[in-house]
């Protein structure tokens, strides 16, 4: 698999709480979006860790494509 699924075009808006770790899914597989939930195993994909460093809301990438993984950078508005 070279290239994600994309599960979404847009973002995924999520109330993080400050010191705890999320596991962004990468590969785009995975039921539980936008998290890991193991799916990518034999995709040659990884999830990508995120510790939130405030708490509030944070928009993580749906497309799967952002630069600034795992968080949005708009690459979504381009597919």
């Amino acid at each position: 698999m070279s290239e994600p699924v994309v599960p979404q075009k847009a973002p995924y808006r999520v109330e993080v709480e400050a010191g705890k770790t999320y596991w962004w899914c990468a590969c785009g597989r995975s039921a539980n979006q936008p998290f890991c939930d193991g799916s990518h195993k034999g995709t040659g994909f990884a999830p990508i860790k995120h510790v939130a460093t405030a708490s509030g809301p944070v928009f993580f990438c749906g497309c799967k494509h952002s630069a600034r993984a795992p968080l949005c950078d708009g690459t979504h508005k381009s597919l």
